[in-house]
């Protein structure tokens, strides 16, 4: 498990979050901070002592937060850090390249490079390059256990698109309710033909997990998602991020908008 911080608020909490579902596993958890060497240094007399006053103020910043996770996980996983300087976005998918993680886990939303990350203009781009699962953490969230799991769906090119013994693999391990859920303004039995036979290979994919089928009807996705998540208690919410589809709506929102991420609910983006 991997768990970036910039050392705010949002982010510790995910740190949090990541080190309990870690131990709920029992995979190692990885907290790693990126730090950017600010350009206006070049060529400055005081560069190398700036530059290690940065490396030396985060370092002392990822001693506390390692002193914090070793007393919260009480020794059940292994941890470790790392302190790297470059890109936020390039780094993280260099780390991820060299342990091959669980999951990524970061806060929903951030002052600086993470809000970036998460919320600018190549944030979908992004997480299709990403192999790796990702779980957005709102600020409010805390890891207790994973009963009840929920997929976002949109009944297109199911068969090519979802990863399926990953989501089995998620759903057995926490042995949690799994429910498919469709948001559309479509009303039963009226439903398109596409829609009903790509449900019917749907039910074929999942039968051994005995899902619930959920159809929301409702105008706006991210409305009926975050209405249906919270209402029926949901602990992770999966999305596919692929072109035109259920994620490119919920991720590609204006700030007001970005309702999905600031529910209450943990999102999971997992990749075709």
């Amino acid at each position: 498990m991997i768990a970036p911080t910039d050392f705010s608020v949002i982010s510790l909490n995910a740190v949090n979050y990541a080190a309990d579902m870690a131990s709920a596993v029992g995979t190692d958890l990885s907290i790693i901070h990126v730090y950017t060497i600010p350009v206006s240094f070049g060529e400055v007399a005081v560069q190398e002592y700036s530059i290690k006053q940065i490396f030396s103020e985060a370092e002392e910043k990822m001693d506390r937060v390692m002193e914090n996770i070793i007393n919260r996980t009480k020794g059940k996983i292994k941890v470790n850090t790392e302190l790297i300087e470059g890109d936020v976005v390039v780094s993280i998918k260099e780390y991820c390249k060299s342990v091959n993680p669980y999951a990524i886990v970061m806060g929903s939303e951030s002052g600086n490079a993470y809000e970036r990350f998460l919320f600018g203009a190549k944030t979908i781009s992004s997480m299709k390059k990403l192999e790796w699962p990702m779980i957005v953490v709102p600020p409010d969230a805390k890891f207790s256990a994973i009963k009840k799991i929920g997929l976002a769906c949109d009944y297109r090119k199911v068969v090519d698109t979802i990863p399926v013994n990953e989501i089995k693999d998620l759903v057995r391990t926490f042995r949690a309710e799994f429910h498919v859920l469709y948001v559309s303004d479509e009303v039963f039995p009226k439903f398109d033909p596409l829609t009903v036979e790509e449900s019917g290979w749907l039910q074929e994919m999942f039968a051994e997990l005995k899902p619930r089928y959920d159809f929301i009807n409702d105008m706006d996705i991210e409305e009926g998602l975050v209405k249906f998540s919270e209402r029926n208690h949901l602990d992770l919410l999966i999305v596919i991020p692929k072109r035109h589809n259920v994620a490119d709506k919920i991720f590609q929102r204006s700030h007001s908008k970005r309702l999905v991420l600031h529910a209450h609910v943990p999102v999971m983006a997992l990749h075709e």
